[in-house]
């Protein structure tokens, strides 16, 4: 079988995103053992110009599934939308998230490819290939975002690693 579209973005963004679930259970647990407002997570940012910790993971769920949905719209523009405000809902979000990344039919998704889209900002259109836009914007996006939330909760002082970050390997069993 070659690799397809489908394979180089959907499985990675479920590894990445069943990872997200778990730091942010170890967040919500370092607030709980140190007597912490959840707060104070959720609103932590690396540097003072850069979004929080809940605007970093509704992030990933834009530059995955909200990217999909672009690519079948024919159009991608940011997304405004309140970050989640609890540990809750951010699993919440993320939960479902994966579910409807789970339910996408690769063939759907290998079937993009030479597909036109554009990442729509204001009156500007920048115009993609489907299988670019997903693979250099959403995919390093994504990445760039979960990054970010991996890096608050350790600049918080969670006790993360790297093997948090990368979640669940897709190994050969």
């Amino acid at each position: 079988m070659g690799f397809s579209l489908y394979s180089a973005t959907i499985p990675s963004n479920l590894q990445v995103l069943g990872a997200l679930s778990g730091l942010i259970a170890k967040a919500e647990a370092f607030c709980e053992e140190r007597g912490l407002a959840p707060a104070t997570l959720i609103g932590a940012r690396l540097a003072e110009d850069m979004h929080p910790f809940a605007y970093q993971v509704k992030s990933t769920m834009v530059h995955s599934i909200g990217a999909i949905e672009g690519v079948r719209k024919g159009a991608f523009s940011p997304d405004d939308s309140v970050p989640p405000d609890s540990f809750a809902a951010m699993e919440a979000m993320l939960a479902k998230t994966r579910a409807r990344l789970e339910a996408i039919d690769p063939a759907e998704v290998d079937g993009f490819v030479g597909r036109d889209m554009a990442f729509v900002i204001g009156e500007r259109r920048i115009p993609f290939t489907a299988e670019n836009f997903l693979l250099s914007f959403s995919q390093p996006n994504f990445y760039f975002h979960a990054t970010t939330t991996y890096a608050i909760l350790r600049s918080q002082g969670v006790q993360i690693g790297k093997r948090d970050f990368l979640g669940r390997l897709r190994i050969n069993a």
